[in-house]
């Protein structure tokens, strides 16, 4: 008889765990959303998959997606000065995950994967661990719903480091080649320009990261798409003149109502896991390592652990009973890893070195290294030490 995994939440993370898991086990998902509601809500985020989580999503027989968006490059501009654009070594892709993880959960359950939809009450939650041999927490940057204790040492800050303000918008012009456009202006935030797929055809994702109380947190109390679209035209005239040059103004929209989104992080590491009643409960995802979107790695890191939770459980599949051991493994395998992109994206919200400066600004002359920043978003351990060499 196959293990009982029961798996809450329905984003990336639990998705595609239950992709990994369903050949091997009785895989259930609880969401307190249908993919409906999932499908005509509001955006979640920003997402860039990079080359190793689409490997992973290939590897995981997850639906591909077909478009002649691809992101091939990473452009460079540090306030008006335009530096290069660096080449990835794969091609990355971002989807609306309205329509990603619609279509996922759709797909899944009919693979066989079982769905509840209900919120979780502290009552339910005692009681799960007598429904399943075990239960992941994938519930995101809004979890967790049980007491992972926290990594201290990869938790330094007690408040946000940046407000994130983010559009889905027709009337763009992309950037050649294919990329995501990164403008950094010191002291002040970031700007990330991403080309992305949606229901309601190709738009371009305006992300503003922006210091909390600085010139361009100038969002407050914006609620409509209307005066979202305004203050968002209005903020990329004033600080980012080579974008309002590709904006076409008859063009220039939110793609739907529902396609602009504001939030802060706090970023926070956890001990994914934790005994419950004599019983072993896994974290995965943001739920346990939540970090700034800033070096966009959430829905990458995301896809990392989760297949190195999968191949875990896989290997120990035939145990009589998954205890607290488990729980040190799968934190032993995930750490290194966590700690680089963690470290790395902490860095990115501070002012950036000096020798990370000169970096990139050898990038303008040098194509190749140009390229190896580039490549930093896709392979986080060479940006990691890049950023903590000693000079």
């Amino acid at each position: 008889m196959k293990k009982r995994v029961g798996i809450i939440g329905s984003g990336t993370t639990g998705l595609q765990l239950a992709y990994a898991l369903l050949e091997d086990f009785d895989v259930t998902i609880i969401s307190h959303r249908t993919p409906e509601q999932v499908r005509s809500g509001r955006v979640m985020s920003t997402q860039v998959h990079f080359g190793p989580a689409r490997e992973r999503e290939k590897r995981f027989h997850m639906p591909d997606w077909k478009t002649e968006r691809m992101i091939e490059s990473i452009h460079i501009t540090v306030g008006d000065q335009k530096l290069f654009a660096g080449r990835l070594e794969r091609q990355a892709l971002s989807v609306d995950q309205r329509l990603s993880y619609s279509t996922y959960a759709e797909d899944l359950e009919k693979k066989g994967v079982a769905f509840q939809q209900k919120k979780i009450t502290d009552q339910e939650r005692e009681a799960l661990g007598e429904e399943y041999d075990l239960v992941v927490d994938c519930t995101g940057k809004n979890g967790p719903l049980f007491p992972f204790p926290i990594e201290n040492d990869l938790t330094p800050f007690r408040e946000p480091q940046r407000k994130c303000i983010v559009g889905y918008f027709k009337g763009v012009k992309p950037v050649t080649p294919c990329g995501v456009s990164v403008t950094v202006i010191p002291e002040l935030g970031e700007m990330f320009e991403i080309p992305a797929e949606t229901e309601y055809g190709p738009v371009t994702i305006l992300f503003i990261t922006a210091v909390p109380g600085g010139p361009l947190d100038m969002f407050k109390g914006i609620k409509s798409p209307e005066a979202f679209t305004i203050k968002m035209r209005e903020a990329v005239e004033m600080f980012f003149p080579e974008i309002h040059s590709r904006i076409v103004d008859e063009q220039f929209a939110l793609s739907d109502e529902n396609s602009f989104l504001q939030v802060a992080i706090t970023p926070e590491v956890r001990r994914p896991y934790v005994m419950q009643n004599h019983q072993l409960v896994l974290g995965c995802g943001d739920s346990v390592v939540l970090n700034d979107p800033i070096t966009g790695q959430g829905c990458n890191l995301s896809s990392y652990c989760a297949e190195q939770l999968s191949d875990l459980l896989i290997e120990h599949k035939h145990n009589d009973r998954w205890g607290e051991e488990l729980g040190v493994l799968y934190w032993n395998r995930i750490q290194p890893f966590v700690k680089e992109v963690t470290e790395w994206t902490n860095a990115m919200t501070q002012p950036l070195p000096g020798h990370v400066i000169q970096m990139l600004l050898s990038g303008a002359q040098d194509q190749e290294k140009a390229d190896h920043v580039a490549r930093w978003f896709e392979n986080p351990s060479s940006a990691h030490q890049a950023f903590m060499a000693k000079v």
